[in-house]
């Protein structure tokens, strides 16, 4: 039985949301002046990995990003008639949803794969013959498969652009750009060449960045502003807790690395808590630093944010949900328009 006690909000709640979007992407635009020829590099391009973007094109990708949030119906539609091809060969929602919504709020049509079951890669056919047809039935390709290599088979015979949705452990570029997006409309001062100390943040980073391949972007695209970053905590009990090569590298690129196994110490002085316990170890989803939890009793920073790429388990309770701890679900709205950022960068393909 509905409960009619409850009071009915005075405003409706997308509504008082989109006011509170906009005011924020106001301030991303106000902060970035547009250069949009930088974006031009990005025209007929594949996007494997965060390695192939530097902080003018992160900056810029936001700034677009910014103007379809303000305003999600474009005028134009630049795709309409050009076909998206969304393969998912592992389970996914936000990821694929936030792609298609992207392409359809560009006039673009789309075919899914959803069930790797229902395809050619069920009768043994390589990736290289999947792609040789790809190529002939749509304009670009989202690819997310748990085979890490996946992708870069595909590329051997290709003739259309890629993108990365996730490859296995390896790397999730555009998750990370929706991560970086949403921490840019939160501190805006982040994006200037020379960030106030008193604007400088510190990111707590709960599990292995070795092992999971959101991270693992997102801290290569950190590493793009290290002028804005004070210090990146990474929060776990693994021995091993980098992968190869991955501290040194993010280290000579000018982040400032700390590794701890004691959350509750850290929280209070955390500026972001980037949390994401469950994750795709390669044969499956695993929790990875299952011990520790987020909930309203957390001692955290007073104006800390909190961010999950979702779906979360027990490690991020609801009752953050209406706090302003939760930026999480501004991260998933804002992955919609920065794909769409990033798509319409192929406009120049065609």
């Amino acid at each position: 039985m509905v409960n009619r006690t409850q009071p009915l909000p005075t405003q409706p709640l997308k509504q008082l949301a989109d006011s509170a979007h906009t005011e924020r992407c106001t301030g991303l635009l106000e902060a970035i002046e547009e250069d949009s020829a930088t974006l031009l590099d990005l025209a007929n391009q594949s996007v494997v990995s965060a390695r192939q973007f530097d902080r003018n094109k992160l900056t810029q990708l936001c700034r677009l990003a910014a103007k379809y949030e303000n305003s999600p119906a474009p005028v134009q539609r630049p795709l309409t008639g050009k076909i998206l091809i969304s393969a998912f060969y592992e389970p996914s929602t936000r990821t694929r949803l936030s792609f298609e919504s992207a392409w359809h709020r560009l006039g673009g049509d789309i075919m899914s794969i959803t069930d790797p079951a229902t395809t050619g890669i069920a009768k043994g056919e390589s990736y290289r013959d999947i792609a040789e047809m790809l190529s002939g039935y749509g304009d670009v390709v989202v690819l997310r498969d748990s085979n890490g290599t996946a992708i870069y088979e595909m590329m051997k015979s290709l003739r259309i652009p890629i993108i990365n949705a996730g490859n296995g452990t390896d790397e999730h570029p555009t998750q990370a750009l929706a991560d970086m997006y949403t921490i840019f409309k939160w501190r805006p001062a982040l994006l200037q060449t020379r960030v106030a100390e008193q604007d400088r943040i510190r990111i707590g980073i709960i599990g292995v960045p070795g092992e999971m391949r959101t991270v693992r972007s997102l801290l290569l695209f950190l590493s793009l502003v290290p002028q804005a970053i004070e210090e990146v905590v990474v929060i776990c009990n693994s021995d091993d807790v980098f992968s190869p090569g991955q501290r040194e590298e993010l280290e000579e690129r000018g982040l400032r690395l700390r590794v701890t196994a004691d959350m509750e110490a850290e929280l209070p002085s955390l500026d972001v808590v980037y949390i994401n316990a469950i994750v795709w170890s390669g044969g499956g989803y695993q929790e990875h630093g299952s011990e520790y939890r987020l909930s309203k009793d957390s001692p955290l920073k007073k104006d800390a944010i909190i961010l999950h790429p979702l779906a979360r388990g027990e490690e991020l309770s609801t009752d953050l949900d209406e706090t302003t701890h939760n930026w999480y679900f501004a991260q998933a709205r804002g992955a919609v328009f920065i794909r769409m950022a990033l798509l319409t960068c192929y406009v120049w393909l065609f």
